[in-house]
């Protein structure tokens, strides 16, 4: 008996964790498939303004369906310049709001409902034809798969009924808050998931194994533990990232310490507001009490649960909002240093945001962006070089050249392990877009060095070209120039019709390319130019047509995206 008590226990904790977890991460990527351009949209109406920073943690959160995504991501974006630490701080208080929507979710009582929503969920998945509707399915699937894990593990709990030391034991947590809210805290710092923490208090108070008092505790301690995710994924960042991670455990710290000072009057606004009582039990088995029992014994507690849940957090946000400049003066006393800011080749890309996709594919547009205007630099400074010799440009120009190679090994890195995560078909046309344009833009950077080289050994040998052969580099080198920036601006403002001004552009350098190679020929053939020049001459405009050439691949890639 006490094995197979143990065996059920075991197999329905693990079991219904794991269908209940599994079907949030349905969930999530079918909810950032479908909503990933307004997830970008709504990040980027970030501005000072705090309340605006706040709405801006619930929206994301709320389209992400999880906490720990979202505060990985804002301390991520925080570490690469994007979010100061006072919008940080401000979109951490909303992410708190957005997270308690899961467990508004969770409170229906549908369970009984969850296998046909499995059902549905999986055949919208599996036979669309429409990819929405495919994503939809992915949704309603991981809800299904959500509710499913509840019902396991609340089953799972059952034998725990007839044991009194259990009893006993889930007594203690309802009489010493402290104690609920210290569980509650390092069940989901080893989870690492507060939908873990949430979905085991509603399984154990559905089953009438722990009071709401007691669930309240837990879900407190929840909001302390949560927070550890983004302490660790700050391990390694900037200053301000680290501040900000800091913040997010702080001001639910002192939340859950306020809520303690005023925990009766906290309950009695819970149950003002909640129908029915939170620790009713179904004594009956009359049908109406069947149905109702479809969440457990208590089949009032999870909505007060989640009404619980919401409250802390909105309340948390209304008493710490004004106080954002305070909290960030606690942080930078509690970690101190210098905030200098530390020049790094990458800039915008960061593994934390690669569990939301859409967020990641435009942090490496971003990149790709930056990397362009290296690339577009270090060309126009090696023009520069190539008219007045002057070798204190080598040391900038060597430092871009490093920077494109770094940047085209992060940012190769950065889209593989992206095109391996759950992602829309959009979102792979664009990681293909964006490999080739990362791509050439890097060859574009070789091809400079070479001419910076060939430039070089011109000077150390005291090689000189004539006027002609001097005007003629300088012809193709602007023309290069000017194409590489017309399709980086075309990039910068999202333009789609620059196919044939690009044709255009490509002939014009072949064309200069042929005929100044052919000049060269000529002058050659009459003794007005020497063979030791003319070799780095014709090398030179190689040079500049493979970077035309390369520049066009880019616009090629760059329509393609579209």
């Amino acid at each position: 008996m006490s094995v197979l008590f143990n065996q059920q226990l075991v197999f329905g904790l693990i079991g219904g964790l794991g269908l209940f977890l599994f079907g949030m991460k349905i969930m999530s990527e079918g909810l950032q498939k479908i909503a990933g351009e307004k997830m970008r949209q709504i990040l980027a109406s970030l501005t000072n303004h705090r309340l605006v920073a706040a709405l801006v943690g619930v929206g994301v959160t709320a389209l992400v369906q999880s906490s720990s995504a979202t505060s990985v991501m804002v301390v991520g974006f925080v570490n690469a310049g994007l979010l100061s630490l006072m919008q940080a701080i401000g979109v951490l208080l909303g992410v708190n709001i957005g997270a308690t929507v899961t467990a508004q979710i969770i409170a229906f009582n549908v369970t009984q409902y969850a296998l046909p929503v499995i059902g549905v969920g999986a055949a919208l998945k599996l036979f669309s034809k429409t990819r929405r509707i495919s994503y939809f399915g992915e949704v309603i699937l991981g809800v299904g798969l959500v509710f499913f894990g509840l019902a396991v593990l609340r089953q799972g709990f059952d034998p725990l009924r007839a044991s009194e030391e259990f009893q006993q034991l889930f007594m203690l947590v309802g009489d010493y808050k402290l104690l609920g809210i210290a569980i509650g805290a390092i069940l989901t710092m080893i989870t690492q998931s507060s939908t873990a923490t949430l979905a085991l208090t509603l399984a154990l108070a559905t089953s009438g194994l722990i009071t709401f008092e007691a669930s309240v505790a837990l879900i407190l301690g929840e909001n302390i533990g949560t927070t550890v995710t983004a302490n660790i994924s700050a391990i390694g960042t900037n200053l301000a990232a680290r501040r900000a991670a800091f913040c997010h455990f702080l001001f639910n710290f002192f939340g859950v310490i306020i809520m303690l000072m005023i925990f009766p009057m906290y309950l009695k606004l819970i149950a003002a507001i909640t129908p029915g009582e939170a620790d009713f039990i179904i004594q009956t088995q009359s049908q109406a009490d069947v149905y109702a029992s479809s969440m457990g014994d208590k089949p009032h507690i999870a909505r007060h649960i989640a009404n619980a849940h919401t409250l802390f957090n909105v309340i948390n946000t209304l008493i710490f909002l004004p106080f954002i400049g305070s909290l960030a003066k606690i942080s930078t006393y509690f970690i101190r240093g210098e905030g200098r800011q530390e020049i790094l080749p990458v800039k915008f890309i960061d593994d934390r945001v690669l569990n939301t996709p859409p967020i990641a594919i435009g942090q490496a547009r971003r990149e790709t962006k930056r990397m362009a205007q290296i690339a577009l630099s270090t060309l126009e400074e090696t023009n520069r070089f190539l008219d007045d010799n002057d070798l204190r440009r080598l040391p900038d120009l060597e430092i871009n050249e490093a920077t494109l190679n770094i940047l085209q090994q992060e940012l190769m890195d950065f889209l593989a392990k992206l095109s391996h995560r759950s992602i829309s078909a959009d979102t792979s046309v664009r990681i293909t877009s964006l490999m080739n344009i990362v791509d050439h833009l890097e060859r574009i950077g070789d091809h400079c060095e070479t001419l910076w080289t060939l430039n070089i050994r011109k000077i150390d040998e005291k090689i000189k070209f004539s006027r002609t052969g001097i005007n003629e580099v300088t012809t193709i080198a602007a023309t290069a120039s000017e194409f590489l920036g017309f399709v980086i601006d075309a990039m910068e403002h999202d333009k789609i019709d620059i196919v044939q001004q690009a044709i255009a552009y490509e002939d014009k350098i072949d064309a200069l390319e042929h005929s100044l190679r052919m000049n060269h020929i000529s002058r050659l053939n009459t003794g007005e130019c020497a063979v030791q020049p003319g070799l780095i001459f014709i090398d030179m405009l190689q040079c500049y047509e493979k970077i035309g050439d390369h520049t066009f691949k880019v616009t090629d890639a760059l329509v393609g995206n579209k």
